[in-house]
């Protein structure tokens, strides 16, 4: 049976998602095609897939430039469908917004390109979503929520910029091109080895913390649940547009402090800190789609 399984490919699998969604595929029995960006000095997680690579049959590793068309082409040929998961190991600022929105670009006209791909789905991010002036009046964020660009420019929340631009580049060429896309918003990103493996990235996210806290619009998720949840958005035929997924809301001091503890070192308490509050955010984020993909593929 495994033969028969499509070959999918993870650009970028050297990313934390990327990798997560690597190991999950390869769990499943599918043939992954492995696409890793150039870089300089090599990272922890490209070491372990080029070991898993001298040791795993299905697995193939391509090296590509997402500025460079060609590169993407080689590493989908011969796949069914894409898993995109562009993230800067760096950090964001306003050069690498522009960079990972023609990055993505390219992926989405790549894909077009070919003629075995039937399927996209993009990696994105809650921060795509919940920034903009006066979400606090919002009862309901959802998946037909988009961050304001302006907003993001003036508040410097480069993260959320590059997440917001480079998904709605990726629909329009998909629509354009008549892609079958969907993309998955995730919270904050959290597991194991997070700190060590994803750290400018998620300092990125965590850009504008107490804002997100006090609008109630702060949110985790695990890694192992995310990439299941990317996984499903492939396998279930019926996925169509965003999916938000978290399974986490900080609204509270206690789970601030429980998530403020989850990652350190990046961020750190005072030894003897005792939580003071016992304010309840209101929760404005809103996970239908979510629940109704986890529970009819269960």
């Amino acid at each position: 049976m495994d033969q028969e399984k499509p070959k999918l490919c993870v650009l970028d699998a050297s990313t934390y998602v990327g990798f997560w969604i690597l190991k999950g595929l390869l769990s499943r029995g599918y043939t992954v095609h492995a696409a890793l960006q150039r870089k300089g000095s090599e990272t922890e997680i490209e070491k372990k897939i080029k070991e898993m690579e001298r040791v795993e049959d299905r697995l193939a590793v391509f090296t590509v430039d997402i500025l460079d068309y060609q590169s993407i082409l080689v590493a989908l040929k011969g796949c069914s469908a894409l898993f995109c998961c562009l993230d800067s190991p760096d950090g964001y600022d306003d050069i690498i917004v522009d960079l990972e929105v023609r990055g993505a670009i390219n992926v989405v006209e790549a894909c077009a390109q070919t003629d075995t791909i039937e399927k996209i789905v993009f990696s994105s991010s809650l921060t795509a979503a919940i920034w903009r002036e006066n979400i606090c009046l919002e009862k309901d964020v959802d998946e037909r929520c988009w961050s304001d660009q302006d907003f993001c420019r003036k508040m410097k929340l480069w993260h959320a910029l590059a997440k917001t631009l480079s998904e709605q580049a990726a629909w329009a060429l998909a629509m354009d091109r008549m892609l079958n896309m969907v993309s998955v918003n995730a919270g904050l990103v959290l597991g194991p080895g997070v700190a060590q493996q994803n750290p400018r990235s998620t300092m990125s996210y965590l850009k504008g913390a107490a804002q997100m806290f006090e609008n109630g619009v702060l949110a985790s998720v695990d890694v192992g649940f995310l990439a299941d949840v990317n996984i499903r958005a492939f396998e279930d035929s019926s996925t169509c547009g965003r999916y938000f997924c978290f399974n986490q809301i900080v609204n509270t001091e206690e789970e601030a402090v429980k998530l403020a503890q989850s990652l350190s070192p990046l961020l750190s308490l005072p030894s003897k800190y005792e939580c003071q509050g016992s304010e309840v955010y209101a929760e404005r984020l809103r996970t239908k789609k979510l629940n109704k993909l986890v529970e009819g593929t269960a």
